[in-house]
């Protein structure tokens, strides 16, 4: 680690605090995760915003709530408020396995060891902070927060709860990707205004108290969601809520959202329209160290920082809306695109490194090749109510050129401290296939496969068709298994042209509402056939704020409010699971007896039959976590 003075990061004691010579900190933030400071971390992130518009911020960063609370007491009283995030994963995801089973290690803390933040971190953290400190303000943030921010689902309790704001007792809560609301924040906090007559900015959410009327501002529309408690009594209700919820989100005029619980009224204000490339820029251009802080030395590298240290986010956003997936609920289905010129001088940042031997891990972002994708005409955005821009087909308004991504690759590839720069992100394969998306007249896709696979795969390639059934696939909002065998077709041609031994590794899902036991026999079977033999799969979580989640708890889709059917006891999950093995010597008698009680013995014998020549052996996946960021899909 390079010897820098301990001021180059936000302090994390009081020492450091002295050291800047300070007297008092303005703003203190708590966060599940160890402190990188990165601007893939969100702690990072807004904290160093917070410095950019001359605030004193300090950090604790996974506080002991066991204790006499001495982390949480160590900066005393902040002259403003506290910020509060789990981290950068929901704290029930980094928790636990789809099975319910504890985790033994955490990827955001040194040495990877587990048990350095609570259950539920939103909410203890904060209750902690309202009992030391009570009139000090609390502003929640993360994605935690973001994604409980109204009645949600729990999978862990197996119960509804209400929005974390009611349940933590915090005082505001800004959700999504915070940098716009947060500079509202901190201009009217510097002027004095209390948090509760922040009642017009975009992007938060606050509970309102009775007896007085909720004013209208902005001449935002209100809608109002069926209550919480109207929710418990009733799921049909609560999927028809999430509706409107994902619907709102995603439009550039929003309506103002409110639900009642109890006796007071959640209210969630319209979000802002997504960031520009001066806007994004800004965020990615702080001075951050792009390092742990020093205090971790000694206890062991952070995995996910050792993940990610020598990658790049090139755009935040995604327009695939898949039913599973929380990025376009938490950042958003437009793309926002940082321009080239950021994205080259971060280049140049990763190539000082003292660790960089010349290889970049990943260009990436949620989706890889979504960089600087947008409508056509964006008027037309502007009144779109659609979760998705590619399902159930492409629209039509979309700009899907790879030109600008292929280009940029060719800069970075020019430059001469770079060897290789790896795309490590999953490869949105559909927008690549010409039967699915038309919009390939100048051949960008092909220009784009070419560069991407002679250039930046390293070893294999990731995408995620997540299943072969149409049926469970429309669900999803994914597109039907045969475009990815059209895919894998090109991809093979252009290998072989260039004899390359690169295999491709593609993502499926178990249990997925919608998906049957028989869909996962023939999908195990297809995905034989074509030589893929997978070690690891995803099996189904329900995570807040997806559509999935919502038919997991109510057995309905949300959109039809017509059933559903989905695994949901652990023999069921099981089950499933189970087909990915057909290799293993231990599951072929169990396959073979479920599918003779399926009346399928057929499907049996493809099964566990010798496999067709040619095929190949696909290497090791890696799960897939949900709420990991970018590396999700």
């Amino acid at each position: 680690m390079i010897e820098r003075p301990l001021t180059d990061w936000l302090p994390l004691t009081m020492k450091e605090v002295e050291k800047r010579g300070w007297d008092e900190v303005d703003i203190v933030l708590v966060s599940g995760d160890a402190y990188v400071d990165h601007p893939a971390f969100g702690t990072a992130v807004i904290g160093r915003i917070m410095e950019s518009e001359g605030f004193r911020v300090a950090i604790i960063a996974q506080p002991n709530w066991q204790d006499d609370l001495r982390d949480f007491k160590k900066f005393g009283r902040p002259k403003y408020f506290f910020g509060v995030t789990a981290g950068c994963m929901d704290s029930m995801v980094n928790h636990y396995t789809a099975n319910k089973r504890r985790r033994s290690n955490d990827s955001y803390t040194p040495g990877g060891e587990a048990g350095f933040r609570p259950d539920y971190a939103t909410i203890v953290y904060t209750k902690i902070l309202k009992e030391l400190y009570p009139d000090v303000p609390v502003l929640l943030g993360g994605i935690e927060a973001s994604l409980r921010r109204v009645t949600h689902y729990d999978y862990w309790q197996d119960r509804l709860m209400p929005s974390i704001l009611v349940d933590s007792g915090a005082d505001m809560l800004v959700y999504g990707m915070g940098e716009q609301p947060l500079r509202e924040i901190l201009k009217l906090v510097r002027k004095g205004v209390p948090f509760g007559s922040m009642r017009n900015i975009n992007q938060v959410a606050f509970v309102h108290e009775g007896p007085s009327e909720l004013r209208d501002y902005n001449n935002w529309n209100t809608v109002e969601l069926a209550s919480h408690e109207d929710c418990l009594n009733d799921k049909i209700k609560y999927a028809a809520n999430f509706k409107i919820v994902e619907v709102e989100s995603n439009k550039w005029q929003a309506n103002r959202i409110i639900q009642r619980v109890g006796e007071q009224v959640l209210v969630i204000n319209p979000p802002f329209k997504t960031m520009d490339e001066t806007e994004i820029d800004k965020s990615f251009d702080m001075p951050y160290t792009r390092m742990p802080h020093p205090k971790y030395k000694k206890r062991g590298a952070i995995p996910a920082y050792e993940m990610i240290k020598f990658s790049l986010n090139m755009h935040r956003g995604c327009f695939g809306g898949c039913s599973f997936c929380t990025i376009s609920a938490h950042q958003g289905k437009f793309i926002a695109s940082r321009s080239e010129e950021s994205i080259l001088k971060e280049v140049d940042e990763i190539t000082k490194h003292p660790e960089f031997k010349g290889y970049i891990s990943d260009l990436g972002g949620p989706s890889a090749n979504m960089y600087k994708m947008k409508g056509k005409d964006e008027s037309i955005c502007a009144r779109c109510q659609s979760p998705s821009c590619i399902h159930p087909v492409i629209c039509s308004n979309l700009d899907t050129s790879h030109k600008p991504l292929t280009q940029l690759y060719r800069k970075v590839d020019a430059n001469p401290a770079i060897k290789k720069a790896f795309v490590g992100s999953g490869v949105r394969y559909d927008l690549l296939v010409d039967d699915f998306n038309k919009n390939n007249e100048d051949g960008n896709h092909d220009e784009y496969m070419e560069q991407l696979i002679t250039r930046h795969v390293s070893g294999r390639l990731k995408v995620a068709p997540e299943h072969t059934s149409d049926d469970t696939l429309r669900i999803m909002r994914k597109p039907s298994f045969k475009y990815f065998k059209l895919f894998k077709k090109k991809y093979d041609k252009i290998s072989d042209k260039h004899n390359l031994k690169q295999p491709l590794i593609p993502y499926f899902i178990s249990s997925h509402p919608g998906c049957e036991e028989q869909d996962m026999a023939n999908l195990a079977a297809e995905t034989k056939d074509m030589g893929f033999q997978l070690e690891q799969v995803q099996d189904f979580t329900p995570t807040p704020m997806t559509v999935a989640e919502v038919i997991y708890y109510s057995g309905v889709h949300p959109y039809t409010l017509k059933p559903v059917k989905t695994a949901k006891t652990r023999d069921e999950k099981q089950a499933q699971n189970r087909y990915f093995f057909w290799y293993k010597p231990e599951f072929k008698d169990w396959i073979r007896n479920r599918l003779n009680k399926l009346n399928r013995p057929d499907l049996a014998d493809q099964l566990l039959g010798a496999p067709k020549q040619g095929g190949g052996q696909a290497p090791k996946p890696k799960y897939r976590r949900p709420f990991a960021g970018k590396k999700k899909k």
